[in-house]
């Protein structure tokens, strides 16, 4: 099995690709609402858009999967750069960050469904998986 790094290194592709993903989502679901927040955008990005103070519900929703995704994500891999560092055991890491991936893709699938109770378990997993990794992190750091 690949060491601690090329654990580190697959899964933060496959977390900014994720992100991504949900980055062009929301340009492309904005898009096909036909709205903007920005009216310079309704001139140029997409012709006779509306001009809205609020985004549509399809729009927000896309927002809120990429703003929670950003958020759990990047001290996920702060942390797991900092465990890598710290001398992690490729088994381990393995485990924790393909979790945590996966965890994380699944919640954008199925929040972007609107699939309950399956975006709470994938959430509640991935802020385990971070829970774990931390206690993991502190072992290791206090030797």
């Amino acid at each position: 099995m690949a060491d601690a790094s090329d654990a580190y290194a697959i899964t933060t592709v496959i977390n900014c690709l994720n992100m991504t993903a949900l980055w062009f989502g929301s340009g492309a679901v904005r898009t096909l609402s036909k709205t903007t927040p920005n009216a310079e955008d309704a001139r140029t990005m997409v012709k006779d858009a509306a001009v809205v103070g609020e985004d549509p519900p399809a729009v927000a929703r896309v927002l809120r999967v990429h703003a929670n995704t950003f958020a759990n994500t990047v001290p996920f891999l702060l942390l797991a750069q900092a465990y890598v560092a710290a001398g992690a055991e490729a088994t381990a890491a393995w485990v924790i960050f393909g979790t945590f991936t996966a965890a994380r893709v699944l919640y954008s699938i199925v929040y972007l469904r609107g699939l309950q109770p399956w975006r709470s378990i994938a959430y509640g997993a991935g802020l385990l998986t971070t829970l774990a990794l931390m206690v993991h992190l502190a072992a290791l750091a206090l030797g």
